[in-house]
């Protein structure tokens, strides 16, 4: 699926709808951001319509209002933030059927000025992929630019309705993300070595059976090795899994085209609580009182042997309770296994997982870092986004 780029089109004197996604967390409370990431994220694509004077419109979501305006999840935080970045006042154009037109704001911009609408969510035709707000946004611009890869798989007005009205092409980070997710499941650097960590197994299936058959080892951790271990014959603690995760765990583990590697042992607690007593212990004797909540030191150097081989590593979920300190060593022993493999294509994604790598101060270690946790999970599981179908093939 090639798909055209910003650099594909002449954006000279022209305006362009770029949707970025700008939904950084932030302190609650204050609603000081706290990782400004994304916003970085979208700087060469600023960049690169600045340098050819175009005149750029900025569109995100900002958190979940439903469709109401909600003071606190307007996007003025995010629009200073973005002016301090970019090196120009990034103004306030609203939203359309707000009192003050937008278009107004807009064909004020002089070529390399930047204005931002208001929170899209706050107008329930976003979500809704309303014809009428599609075309409302659509009327805004002359071409759309999406560099929004973390709201690629949303069938929302401002990824797939404002397509109908605009050229649309990729911006940098989205046309970075297709790259790397796309040689993660297509290439042939072998050998590779996918771990995937989660909840639950219905979370992860698709995944786990789509990457079975596009590398040769799956590692398993987080919450799902308790079906795992169930699948084996194993006692799997106090957790609640139903037969259907069970069935599927064994599947995997018996008919999977791939090597398919689970804990030898296992970091277990009576009560989930971050202040719960850890005990480590093998997978053959799990108390039928506790809860598995993250791997043990054996099976992190296990772990760790794997991956040090690898030529092509896809790492997406927490190995245990990460939050916890008493619950977080078969993440991070992780994090620094990944990091350490020379020479080895390393795709990283997660919301979870991507804050460890930046917590260990590992990115530089990592090949790419993805910006969508629930975009390249699905991507991941093989799945066509509706943001990136929608935008004009090369």
């Amino acid at each position: 699926m090639t798909k055209m780029t910003v650099r594909d089109i002449d954006v000279n004197g022209r305006t362009c709808l770029v949707r970025v996604d700008f939904n950084v967390p932030t302190e609650p409370g204050t609603g000081r951001i706290i990782d400004d990431s994304r916003i970085r994220a979208a700087l060469p694509t600023i960049h690169h319509l600045q340098t050819n004077d175009a005149r750029i419109v900025l569109c995100s979501h900002f958190g979940r209002p439903k469709g109401q305006v909600v003071e606190e999840l307007r996007m003025s935080a995010v629009r200073q933030r973005a002016s301090d970045w970019f090196g120009v006042n990034v103004v306030d154009a609203g939203l359309p059927g707000d009192a003050v037109d937008p278009s107004q704001v807009i064909v004020a911009l002089k070529p390399g000025e930047i204005a931002m609408l208001e929170n899209l969510r706050f107008d329930p035709g976003e979500e809704a992929n309303d014809a009428f707000f599609s075309k409302a946004l659509g009327s805004l611009a002359d071409i759309y630019v999406n560099d929004a890869f973390g709201a690629a798989h949303r069938a929302h007005a401002s990824t797939v309705g404002v397509t109908e009205h605009l050229s649309a092409v990729a911006g940098y980070l989205m046309e970075r993300e297709l790259k790397m997710l796309t040689r993660a499941l297509e290439s042939d650097e072998r050998p590779g070595v996918a771990i995937i960590g989660g909840a639950k197994v219905a979370d992860k299936i698709q995944v786990l059976e789509n990457l079975s058959q596009k590398v040769d080892t799956l590692i398993v951790g987080g919450g799902m090795v308790a079906a795992f271990l169930k699948a084996q014959g194993y006692v799997s603690g106090k957790s609640e899994i139903p037969d259907d995760e069970v069935h599927t765990a064994g599947e995997l583990l018996f008919s999977s085209d791939a090597k398919v590697i689970t804990p030898t042992d296992v970091v277990v607690a009576r009560e989930f609580a971050e202040d719960a007593t850890p005990s480590v212990v093998s997978v053959t004797k799990v108390p039928a009182d506790s809860l598995v909540l993250d791997i043990g030191p054996e099976t992190r150097a296990l772990y760790a042997d794997e991956i040090i081989a690898a030529k092509k590593i896809i790492w997406n979920g927490p190995m245990g309770v990460v939050e916890w300190e008493s619950f977080a060593e078969g993440t991070l022993s992780v994090a620094r296994a990944v990091a350490a493999v020379p020479d080895a294509f390393k795709l990283v994604g997660g919301g979870s997982t991507v804050s460890v790598i930046e917590e260990l101060n590992l990115r530089s270690e990592i090949t790419h870092v993805s910006t969508g946790g629930g975009a390249s999970l699905e991507f991941l599981e093989g799945k066509v986004l509706p943001g990136v179908a929608a935008l004009d093939d090369a």
